[in-house]
């Protein structure tokens, strides 16, 4: 079309949202009209589509490779629109010096022509000075999570006409981010408001049920919209009780702290009852399957009680309506299997889903700073952990790595690698064997590939039952939507195992051939 002769594009857009991705949109309308000339207009929707995915406006207006205006990426303004004065002849004279354009150009068949009765421009716009080019300024990752997951729980809430969010929070990073992304929310709204914005006014009234309400800060706002809960089991540290609490306290939640010990009792009581057999966890003599059972009716009785409490819990103190579940469970951990399947993880919605824990983590840390929460300092620096099993003189003796068998960060390479580069355990295996040859050996390489696919296919029905989540990375392990797979493998992947092992092999007889040959 512009080898054709035209000067303005027009690009109505519907692109959601994904970290990172505004770099990917600024550099294709750049070198596009780097390369042709002439403006580009790109609009792009705005707001939760009903679903996981979040439109992030992101306009823009571009001319010959650079940018002249840029509209706000998040917003909870439902209308934004952008203009630039820009002249047409510098379209026409950009593309006069591309001699290779000029040649292409005359050699097209011509599209066709509409003739209209009006023109762009006037004689009088000769006066008119014309807009400059501009820096585009990108938000960082971190920013781009304190806003974008904010924005869609702010349309989920609205258009589900609850009174507010439910969230069990357990001093750990992941609660502790979901927790910030509502008070972030909070902070939009209370922005919103105070530069005139009726409709987001109109909708807030409605979720806390007062027709003359006006939020007088985030905190206010939060203890509205936000309620979180402490669920304390006798194998819970007073150090994760505290961490939770500061923090409900710093962003003005309303705070709940109760202990699910009599609910386990009871359940353990009932199949003992039954079976006349009494679990032990593996600290006090008992097996894997015993320990692993009773973990898991700790964590489906904290969700049982998530959902009494997100129904009745305004009822309680006279309120009307009800409480959205928000899950917290990182984007890493689903695609591992690493969840009770049922569990805190099992919710209404996870603006967290589809975030990894190193994003995650750098999230929390710019939350603490940009918005004043110290409390973010001590669930930063310890260590992640379910807390399910039995504390070892009062301290807490299992963490979620540890649980794994591998790191949060090798655990986000393996997620690029199979989701992205849809890498199978071999292709996989070797794409590891160059990156990580300065860390690892080939057998080391071998066994942590073949520990992650294990996992990976042994949990895999998992995924049927994952909690909606925001969509921030392509990776997303969300079958519903986001990753067609099956949820049945063979979990000894033979074939593929049997590749590795090869290759393996072959490495180590040359390794030995190498260092005979030196002696």
């Amino acid at each position: 079309m512009g080898l054709d002769g035209v000067e303005i594009i027009t690009n109505a857009s519907g692109s959601h949202h994904v970290l990172r991705k505004a770099h990917a949109r600024v550099d294709l309308v750049t070198m596009a009209t780097t390369k042709n000339g002439g403006i580009y207009l790109l609009a792009n929707q705005k707001g939760c589509d009903g679903d996981r995915l979040y439109y992030d406006g992101c306009a823009m207006i571009a001319m010959n490779g650079s940018i002249f205006a840029q509209g706000s990426q998040f917003s909870l303004d439902e209308v934004e629109v952008l203009t630039a004065t820009l002249d047409l002849e510098d379209v026409r004279s950009y593309r006069a010096e591309i001699s290779s354009r000029n040649l292409a150009a005359s050699r097209v068949s011509p599209y066709p022509r509409v003739k209209v009765d009006f023109a762009l421009s006037h004689h009088e716009d000769l006066l008119q000075s014309v807009t400059e080019p501009v820096e585009w300024k990108y938000h960082r990752p971190e920013e781009e999570i304190s806003l974008g997951p904010a924005c869609w729980l702010w349309d989920y809430l609205r258009r589900s006409q609850q009174a507010g969010f439910f969230l069990p929070l357990s001093g750990g990073v992941d609660s502790a981010a979901t927790a910030c992304l509502v008070y972030s929310m909070c902070c939009q709204v209370c922005e919103a408001v105070a530069r005139g914005n009726q409709d987001v006014l109109a909708d807030i009234r409605a979720i806390v049920d007062e027709s003359s309400y006006t939020p007088q800060g985030p905190q206010e706002l939060c203890g509205r919209v936000l309620t979180t809960c402490y669920m304390a089991s006798e194998n819970s540290s007073q150090e994760t009780c505290s961490r939770a609490q500061e923090l409900a306290q710093q962003i003005g939640s309303h705070h709940i702290g109760l202990n699910i010990d009599p609910a386990v009792k009871a359940i353990v009581g009932i199949f003992s009852l039954v079976t006349g057999k009494i679990p032990l966890f593996a600290a006090h003599g008992g097996g894997s399957r015993e320990n692993l059972a009773l973990q898991n009716v700790q964590a489906r009785i904290r969700m049982v009680l998530a959902y009494l409490f997100a129904q009745l819990s305004l009822w309680s103190r006279g309120a009307r309506g009800g409480l959205l579940v928000l899950g917290s469970a990182n984007v890493d951990e689903s695609l591992l299997g690493y969840l009770t399947k049922y569990d805190c993880s099992s919710a209404d919605i996870n603006p967290i889903g589809g975030i990894s824990k190193t994003d995650l983590r750098a999230f929390v840390q710019f939350c603490m700073e940009q918005f004043g929460l110290p409390a973010l300092q001590g669930i930063l620096s310890a260590p992640a952990t379910a807390e399910l099993e039995p504390l070892a003189n009062g301290q807490v003796s299992q963490t979620d790595e540890d649980d794994m068998g591998m790191t949060y960060s090798e655990l986000s390479v393996y997620g690029k690698l199979r989701k992205i580069a849809k890498a199978g355990p071999f292709s996989m295996f070797c794409k590891l064997l160059t990156m990580w040859k300065d860390t690892c050996t080939p057998r080391q390489v071998a066994d942590k590939v073949k520990r992650f696919f294990w996992k990976y296919s042994v949990n895999r029905h998992k995924m049927t039952t994952l909690t909606p989540a925001y969509h921030a990375e392509n990776y997303s392990p969300d079958d519903n939507r986001f990753d067609l797979r099956p949820i049945l493998y063979n979990t000894r992947w033979p074939w593929q195992f049997r590749c590795i092992e090869s290759q393996v092999l072959q490495l180590e007889k040359k390794t030995r051939q190498d260092l005979d040959g030196s002696d």
